[in-house]
């Protein structure tokens, strides 16, 4: 059995589910949840219309590497949204399709960590946690950095010591932040990247949030953006990771591409070749058709727009939070223990929210978590202002 098994924290949700299970919920009030961010708005049409067109292919092997019309739309995509140039990105070397972000941020530690040198790797705090078990099931020390943007930059990050940075292999980067919504600064990530240099480590760059951001906005600045325009058109030691289940509203698909230093792809191939993950030409065919459609993206940043004007109308007085730079969720403080408030939350008003605690760890006696909720502005228009108002009820009722 693997040793480093037994260092897993369980997963945030099997938290929730205890955490619940014995508090029995208002009957009377129909559920809602704004726990899990899965995304519930329709998949779009040219999708679904891609994926059925293409279904007779399942007596066919996919290749891991993919279909050179993915990867053209991955390079297409990648050029035309971040304004890079053919030479950084081509389909043949700094593209790579995957099965939904999470299994490849996993997967990307145990490629690119090299366990039997005392590996460090870097984690924002709070986070998603597949990052903590990619890393301590690759067998390196994970160590926790304070993600919150102040003053256009990350300033946790260079308060390291030099100790520290000599032992990292790999950084991750949630930009925008899950579940801050914070975009990274682009001198930020070109300071990481001169450091990567210096210090000889990966940075894997989760951008799966990047398409979600107010219409009104300009898009966030992505890792391979920030290297680029820096004058790197090798991407030298980045990798950035996105995914068609926020941006598409295709969640059950699993499906998505890492792209950017040419080695560390071809690396990342020949672990991936043994690793047996391949996309279906169904899931391939279906996929093309999103990454080549910004309509329908259009229309999502829409809906979740006039989700958080709503929203936080209601919560304004209750709640105060503020709207994210991207993402859909929204991150407050909260004026009691952040437990104790989704339980009651939860009991009262059947209400499902996430602990803050439960998304970071507790480093020099702080969890950055704490007093906080994450709420996912998922459900429907409808069921996010049900909920909100309920959210409003529960704290003037407990306040009184």
């Amino acid at each position: 059995m693997n040793r480093y098994l037994e260092k897993l924290q369980d997963y945030p949700f099997e938290k929730l589910r205890r955490l619940i299970e014995h508090h029995p919920h208002e009957a009377g009030l129909e559920p809602v949840s704004l726990a899990v961010g899965e995304p519930r708005h329709a998949t779009p049409q040219c999708i679904l219309d891609a994926y059925t067109e293409t279904l007779s292919q399942l007596n066919r092997y996919p290749t891991t590497r993919g279909s050179q019309a993915l990867r053209s739309a991955f390079a297409n995509w990648l050029v035309q949204r971040f304004t890079l140039s053919g030479e950084s990105v081509h389909e043949d070397a700094n593209v790579l399709p995957v099965n939904g972000t999470r299994e490849a941020l996993f997967a990307c530690a145990q490629c690119m960590v090299d366990a039997t040198d005392n590996p460090v790797v870097l984690i924002p705090n709070p986070f998603y946690q597949i990052y903590e078990g990619a890393a301590l099931l690759a067998g390196a020390e994970p160590v926790y950095y304070d993600g919150e943007v102040v003053d256009g930059d990350i300033p946790a990050l260079w308060t390291l010591e030099d100790s520290v940075w000599e032992r990292v292999q790999l950084v991750y980067l949630c930009t925008p932040g899950n579940p801050s919504g914070q975009v990274a600064p682009q001198a930020t990530l070109q300071k990481l990247v001169e450091y990567s240099r210096r210090y000889d480590f990966v940075i894997a760059s989760d951008e799966c949030y990047s398409e979600i951001y107010p219409p009104q906005s300009p898009p966030p600045m992505g890792l391979l953006a920030a290297c680029h325009s820096a004058g790197d058109t090798r991407l030298q030691n980045c990798l950035a990771f996105y995914s068609l289940s926020k941006r598409s509203n295709a969640p059950g698909m699993r499906s998505g591409f890492v792209a950017g230093d040419a080695h560390l792809v071809k690396k990342f191939l020949q672990y991936r070749t043994y690793h047996g993950c391949t996309l279906s030409l169904p899931v391939q065919a279906a996929s093309i058709a999103a990454w080549s459609d910004e309509e329908h993206v259009i229309e999502n940043r829409t809906l979740y727009q006039e989700k958080f004007t709503a929203v936080l109308e209601i919560l304004k007085d209750a709640l105060p939070c503020e709207a994210p730079e991207a993402g859909f969720y929204l991150w407050p403080e909260l004026p009691m223990d952040d437990q104790d408030f989704t339980r009651a939350l939860f009991a009262s008003k059947n209400v499902l929210t996430l602990p803050g605690s439960y998304l970071a760890r507790t480093v020099a006696g702080a969890n950055p978590g704490q007093r906080r909720v994450r709420l996912a502005l998922v459900a429907t228009k409808e069921e996010c202002l049900h909920a909100a108002a309920r959210i409003r009820d529960f704290l003037q009722e407990t306040s009184e």
